[in-house]
């Protein structure tokens, strides 16, 4: 029999896609996803390690002041457990060296690189290299795009897929690194996990609005050198039946929405792979 999979989902401070990403693991076949607030992680009641799979989920932390998950990173890496006494960033970091998958979407990507979790060059999880920030355009987007697989991409959540539409809402999504070496680096170790491209050539585009927000390298997504840890600011989650899409009634889609199988990829690799 293959184990349990096991979905933990992180609200509060003002996340609000929550639901929906508990949605996604369950249909994508996990046996458990609880939502659970930070607070219960903090006070020990709730604790990483009786989980396989951590969610962090999109929305507006902390309204967003400071920047997008600026002080949720800060919370992550100076806020204590209060059973064990070490920082939650810690905790996590554990999480992440027993072999726990993470996926980051929208404001959870904006956390992972605020707190150094990605790109995790060398394994290392706990230096920021890379950042998002305003959108070129100066204002929130709220559109579909189309985005791109790269065939070199080590990450677990988008196997199987080569393009896929999808829903963006942010007003910080342009991944920026902080230089050139950083941007070499995420090429030649394969890290960029998904990027926007043409919906006429297929390729990975900068022109607007096929790039939301003028990211580098039209990097929609990042991952870890594991393909365990990644964060992207497009919403799979909200495409996990074909009545979401905004064209679903002029095309053959299939009933399941595309955006399930980056979830369907974690619990299978879980049950293959976790006990």
């Amino acid at each position: 029999m293959k184990p349990e999979a096991r979905a933990i989902i992180i609200t509060g401070y003002g996340t609000n896609c929550e639901k929906e990403m508990a949605h996604a693991c369950i249909k994508a076949g996990a046996d458990v996803a609880d939502i659970v607030h930070l607070s219960d992680i903090l006070d020990g009641s709730v604790k990483l390690s009786d989980y396989h799979f951590l969610n962090l989920p999109g929305g507006f932390l902390d309204g967003d002041n400071l920047g997008a998950a600026q002080a949720a990173a800060h919370r992550f890496r100076y806020a204590t457990v209060r059973e064990t006494g070490a920082r939650l960033i810690d905790e996590l970091l554990d999480f992440v060296r027993q072999g726990g998958l993470v996926l980051g979407i929208c404001n959870g990507f904006q956390l992972m690189v605020k707190a150094g979790l990605l790109p995790g060059f060398d394994n290392t999880y706990d230096t920021r290299q890379v950042s998002l920030t305003y959108n070129d355009s100066g204002r929130f987007e709220d559109r579909w795009v189309t985005c791109k697989v790269p065939s070199t991409s080590p990450c677990i959540f988008t196997r199987g897929i080569e393009t896929i539409d999808l829903p963006i809402r942010h007003g910080e999504g342009k991944f920026v690194a902080i230089d050139e070496a950083v941007r070499d680096r995420l090429v030649k170790e394969g890290l960029i996990a998904i990027q926007y491209v043409s919906p006429k050539t297929g390729e990975p585009t900068m022109d607007y609005p096929h790039n939301p927000n003028g990211s580098e390298l039209a990097i929609a997504g990042i991952c870890d050198p594991s393909g365990k840890l990644m964060g992207m600011m497009p919403h799979p989650e909200a495409f996990h039946h074909r009545t979401n899409h905004p064209r679903w009634t002029r095309m053959n889609l299939p009933e399941e929405g595309a955006g399930l199988q980056f979830f369907r990829n974690a619990v299978e690799y879980i049950k293959e792979n976790l006990s």
